[in-house]
């Protein structure tokens, strides 16, 4: 990750939220109920969990949940935050060591006030956030791959839409400007937790990262006031002139 880059994303952090204290959570792994205690403790109240329907009935093969914190005065914000993608450690890429990159990993969506959950992932309109968050989760497990931050991963190949109103079709990963540093890691050590935000893109942005490096597109992303927030038909920033793409 280019050092520039990572210095003007973060510069964009902004405040601490209120804390509230967890419950319901006896029946979790113990690193699962140390996510619900960290979301909770740094972001706010878990509202709903999104379980995983391949998800088995033994504790040892529990699929990825999703946890759900509604938005409130202090964060007007709909959040996804996975629970489950860091029960198992990512294989490093060749170059990389524990100390520069997190084995484990729990990623999030940041939905504005207005989005509906209520149907779910089966939402063919609004439900795709829950489903792409599973699909990014389960990713280094069928790829036996690692994924990091500036890493950008394509909805399928070619790229897919992710519903019928955009046409972003893949993701980048990075630090979230909508919540507290505090927030970004769970623990220390090798088996410390990070969590990043996937912020959607279209296939344009996509193509510029390879072309031109990662730089590039996150300056211009931040350039045009994009963070971290779904916005469906927000601007494409490869674009010269205004418009919803």
């Amino acid at each position: 990750m280019p050092v520039r880059s990572a210095c003007l994303w973060l510069l964009a952090s902004r405040r601490d939220v209120n804390p509230v204290m967890s419950a319901q959570e006896s029946d979790q792994p113990p690193r699962r109920q140390d996510i619900r205690a960290h979301v909770e403790r740094h972001i706010g109240h878990i509202e709903q969990i999104f379980q995983d329907p391949e998800s088995g009935t033994d504790s040892s093969h529990r699929g990825v949940e999703v946890l759900h914190v509604a938005p409130d005065p202090a964060l007007p914000y709909h959040l996804l935050i996975t629970a489950g993608m860091s029960d198992r450690p990512m294989s490093l890429p060749a170059g990389k060591n524990q100390d520069e990159a997190p084995r484990r990993l729990e990623l999030m969506m940041t939905l504005p006030e207005r989005w509906s959950l209520a149907g779910g992932a089966q939402d063919e309109r609004y439900g795709w956030p829950i489903r792409w968050l599973r699909t990014l989760a389960y990713y280094p497990r069928i790829h036996d791959s690692w994924l990091g931050w500036g890493d950008v991963v394509p909805n399928g190949d070619p790229p897919q839409a992710f519903a019928a109103d955009t046409r972003l079709c893949g993701a980048i990963l990075a630090p979230s400007l909508q919540v507290p540093v505090e927030f970004y890691e769970l623990g220390s050590g090798p088996d410390r937790i990070a969590f990043y935000a996937t912020i959607p893109l279209y296939l344009e942005e996509m193509e510029l990262q390879r072309r031109e490096g990662m730089e590039v597109l996150l300056t211009k992303l931040l350039e045009h006031d994009i963070r971290d927030i779904v916005d469906p038909k927000r601007r494409n920033v490869t674009k010269r002139f205004f418009g919803l793409f």
